[in-house]
């Protein structure tokens, strides 16, 4: 009896890793199982049906890639940052060294680059010739309907951490009211025309009441906690035309890879198993 319960239980068990496994639609021969599909519904909080459009969109985009042998190496990521760098005003070094501060993963972050350099370079295969290029008239539109987006505070009221031990400086940023041995703090309001492009980078991309990432000035480990933005300046137009025409035609390309993707899935070999 012990046996066959011993049995028993064994077939159910590969029963429900053959049920995990089974394959639920084939798209140009490449199978999506019942497993990615749930994955990817816990995942990314998806219903199934979204689940599954999500799955088939990744098949025929890595499928696509493939076969318009698209590769991104380190010289590729090295260039993008470069000119990621130049838009920011900064070199490479300390742009990179910006990165570092403000995302814990730096490898990760590498990783976006990677995909973003490859989807462009599948955008360009696509679109090359296809494409209206967007016109200074198209670029001013777009800065007026859009300004909030090219404002910046005048000033900005700040507390300034500073510690020699980056663990005691951590540990004051979960609770900044709390007093800590070792670090100093300091209340500043700096103004948008004095500062650097690596302090303007950091401040304008953290939110009120938030810490900006930990910097090292002085041999001393900084952060600053963002208090009170004061005043608003719009940035001229000339400033930021060439971040306008970049903005406009990803739209541009988006929309033209989104009707593309879409033709390309009438013309899929989709097969529903179950």
């Amino acid at each position: 009896m012990k046996k066959l319960l011993g049995i028993l239980l064994l077939s159910t068990t590969i029963s429900f890793a053959d049920l995990v496994d089974a394959v639920a639609l084939v798209v140009n021969d490449e199978p999506i199982t019942l497993y990615d599909i749930d994955k990817r519904m816990v995942d990314s909080n998806l219903t199934k049906k979204q689940a599954v459009g999500a799955l088939i969109d990744e098949i025929l985009y890595n499928q696509l890639i493939k076969e318009k042998n698209i590769t991104v190496d380190a010289l590729d990521v090295n260039n993008y940052m470069e000119k990621l760098a130049a838009s920011n005003g900064m070199d490479l070094y300390t742009f990179k060294s910006v990165v570092k501060q403000k995302y814990r993963n730096y490898d990760a972050y590498e990783a976006q680059i990677k995909k973003r350099i490859e989807r462009e370079k599948l955008i360009g295969k696509l679109v090359r010739g296809n494409l209206k290029i967007a016109t200074e008239d198209d670029l001013k539109i777009y800065y007026n309907n859009n300004k909030p987006q090219f404002s910046m505070a005048k000033e900005i009221k700040v507390v300034q951490y500073v510690s020699k031990d980056k663990k005691a400086l951590i540990e004051t940023m979960k609770n900044p009211i709390a007093t800590s041995d070792g670090v100093s703090r300091t209340e500043l309001t700096l103004k948008q025309k004095d500062l650097n492009s690596q302090m303007r980078y950091l401040l304008n991309g953290t939110k009120i009441n938030r810490f900006t990432p930990i910097f090292t000035a002085n041999n001393q480990y900084v952060t600053l906690l963002i208090s009170k933005k004061i005043g608003v300046d719009i940035v001229p137009f000339e400033e930021v035309k060439n971040k306008i025409f970049t903005v406009v035609m990803q739209q541009r390309e988006q929309n033209f890879l989104k009707e593309y993707f879409e033709k390309l899935k009438l013309t899929a070999n989709i097969k529903v198993v179950r």
